[in-house]
């Protein structure tokens, strides 16, 4: 699996496993790059999930109105799926710059190789 796909993947939930099992001997800096940040928006929009359940036991209303939220997590993963296949290393907005500092266990694979 060549990087741009492994990056492309990166951003399709649980897909990501595919990318990251699936790809380990092409694996370049860019398809890191995109593995982080996939990762940390399956990882946010997962807590995301969590936190609307939570909300959903004190006020099903508000849990209702929250819930419209989980459209901003699939702009973002088509932005990032774009950037992917545009090849730009570009964060995703709001969290992206967070996730770059996040996952060392992904640059320890790229020192290995």
């Amino acid at each position: 699996m060549n990087p741009k796909v492994q990056s492309i993947l990166s951003y399709i939930g649980i897909l990501w496993l595919v990318a990251y099992f699936g790809g380990k001997s092409e694996r370049n800096d860019f398809s890191i790059y995109h593995l982080k940040q996939g990762l940390g928006l399956l990882l946010f929009s997962f807590l995301f999930g969590v936190m609307i359940n939570i909300v959903a036991i004190v006020s099903s209303s508000l849990a209702g109105i929250l819930s419209y939220a989980g459209i901003l997590f699939f702009i973002v993963m088509v932005l990032g799926i774009i950037n992917a296949s545009n090849d730009v290393k570009k964060p995703l907005p709001l969290l992206g710059e967070m996730f770059d500092r996040q996952f060392p266990f992904l640059d320890k694979e790229k020192d290995l190789n």
